[in-house]
């Protein structure tokens, strides 16, 4: 089997990120069954698949897709008995994450990928108590999974080759951009660079180059654009000139960069920092509805995806 020839997914854990996902897989026609240990589980997963459903259709379903192929379970291992993948999504705790995965090892067919949503967790530390640890990895989206395209797809140290080529497959077989990584990282990529815009941001405030408001306009009105549709190393090269990113580096323009490098700051987001960024995002709120700001910020995201899918020259 592979990756795109999958028919059924299994979600184990549907807080946010799970239910996320399971919107995603019923969108895109899959027969979906699910667990999750809260006693008001299935109610709840089934009100944030509907809360996701508009959004989906104005993507575009595939053909026959319907939150009517959703099944919970009692329990992972009859979640997981006929699933052809398998998207994990529990707490960020290790043992948990171990016990949880011997179960779904236990329980799930030989060929099925067992992926998790880990933000900080890598395969290395929970699939060693896998009798099959070789199918085990991680998939991590970025929120929210059912519309922002991004998949990171990293096995542990025991993870086979056929593992990540099928999570590969079925990920992009899902509209889903995914990414190998060579090797695990805390925190993987996009996280690790997003961390490092929010220390350099935190210590901007600290140290009183500008407010909370100016900052978020900074990036929202500036960088942020180009970022949505090249990334930082081929916005540099276009920011090169003739020559592009070849002939950038090593020049004086750039030697500047490095000197600002030198100058970023490092901090810890005390008590008194994280009231002070608190109060400038709600005075940057201030007579906003939060509702209508994360509905704007959907339906713009979801235009830009438009626009990205038909530029064919985009990466």
């Amino acid at each position: 089997m592979s990756g795109a020839d999958i028919r059924q997914a299994a979600v184990i854990g549907t807080g946010v990120i799970g239910a996320s996902w399971a919107a995603l897989f019923l969108a895109r026609g899959l027969e979906v069954t699910a667990w999750d240990p809260a006693p008001d589980a299935e109610a709840t997963l089934r009100h944030r698949v509907a809360a996701c459903w508009p959004v989906l259709e104005a993507v575009g379903l595939a053909p026959g897709a319907t939150p009517e192929r959703l099944r919970v379970h009692a329990s992972p291992e009859a979640a997981v008995a006929e699933a052809g993948f398998v998207q994990e999504n529990g707490p960020e705790r290790l043992d948990l994450k171990r016990d949880l995965f011997a179960r779904l090892d236990h329980a799930a067919p030989p060929e099925t990928v067992l992926a998790s949503s880990s933000s900080t967790l890598a395969a290395s530390d929970f699939q060693e108590g896998c009798a099959t640890p070789g199918r085990v990895l991680l998939g991590h989206p970025f929120n929210p999974p059912h519309l922002v395209p991004l998949v990171e797809v990293v096995g542990g140290r025991r993870t086979e080759p056929w593992a990540v080529d099928r999570a590969m497959a079925f990920y992009a077989a899902l509209g889903k951009h995914p990414i190998r990584l060579r090797r695990e990282a805390p925190g993987h990529v996009a996280n690790r660079l997003q961390a490092a815009l929010w220390q350099e941001a935190f210590h901007l405030v600290r140290s009183g180059v500008a407010d909370v408001a100016d900052i978020d306009a900074a990036i929202a009105h500036g960088p942020g654009l180009r970022w949505a549709l090249l990334g930082p190393f081929l916005n540099l090269h276009l920011s090169g000139g003739e020559g592009g990113i070849g002939a950038l580096l090593g020049k004086p323009i750039w030697q500047a960069t490095e000197a600002v490098w030198r100058d970023l700051g490092t901090v810890a987001v005390d008590d008194g920092l994280g009231q002070q960024v608190a109060a400038g995002v709600a005075a940057e709120l201030a007579g906003r509805d939060e509702a209508a700001l994360v509905a704007a910020r959907d339906a713009a995201l979801l235009g830009l995806l438009r626009l990205k899918a038909a530029a064919e020259q985009l990466p």
